[in-house]
């Protein structure tokens, strides 16, 4: 269980959404909890990664070794 207090603007912007949608309050907090929480998990994830394995390798240096081409991969567009 989770009790929160928000400040009334954002209160009611839950409410509006939650009104127009059909969807509860706690639906929609359920939601941007879970999303921020991945969203954290992953940024945790690759912190961890960036530790472990510190060598910085440059973005052009990838894509040269996939072999990857994005000014022609912009032309198909």
């Amino acid at each position: 269980m989770l009790a929160l207090r928000l400040p009334p603007d954002i209160e009611k912007r839950l409410d509006d959404l939650a009104r127009k949608t059909g969807r509860t309050k706690s639906f929609y907090a359920r939601e941007a909890i879970l999303e921020y929480l991945a969203d954290m998990e992953d940024a945790y994830l690759a912190e961890q990664r960036m530790r472990d394995n510190p060598e910085f390798v440059e973005f052009e240096d990838v894509l040269r070794n996939l072999d990857i081409d994005l000014d022609a991969s912009s032309d198909r567009v």
